[in-house]
């Protein structure tokens, strides 16, 4: 089983609350951050998608915060895709302090969008592969 994508992300000032922690809203910033860094990672943010006329669309997030991240605290955000039948998938990531100390978890369910009908396409692991997405990286573990 492969380790999921991630990326470090230091804590600033500007981003903490009235009680000196990270804002909340924050949290999803910094999943947004992975799972784009992913997808351009993956091939999903140049060309082949464009030139299919498709676009990733999110359409839930959620999030369990576990851990308070402090000014200067330093975070790993992982994303890690999960795919199963119908028109949506997952990109869920973990924030994780730098000992593994689990700060929050994010699920956020996604679909491709078709931009010329403005309407959800069925298969999206299908329709990325065949737009030339590297699926194998936004699903290291097969499923």
């Amino acid at each position: 089983m492969s380790e999921p994508f991630s990326v470090r992300i230091k804590v600033r000032h500007y981003e903490l609350d009235t009680l000196g922690h990270l804002n909340h809203a924050v949290y999803h910033s910094y999943a947004e951050v992975a799972r784009l860094e992913l997808m351009e990672k993956a091939g999903a943010l140049d060309g082949g998608l464009r030139e299919v006329n498709l676009a990733a669309v999110l359409l839930e997030s959620h999030i369990s915060f576990r851990r308070e991240l402090r000014a200067g605290d330093s975070v790993d955000v992982t994303c890690e895709g999960k795919f199963a039948q119908g028109k949506t998938f997952h990109l869920d990531s973990n924030i994780l302090k730098p000992d593994g100390t689990l700060a929050a978890e994010i699920t956020c369910r996604l679909g491709l969008m078709d931009l010329e009908r403005r309407k959800l396409v069925d298969d999206p692991r299908g329709r990325l592969e065949r737009a030339g997405v590297r699926v194998e990286l936004l699903e290291p573990a097969g499923g």
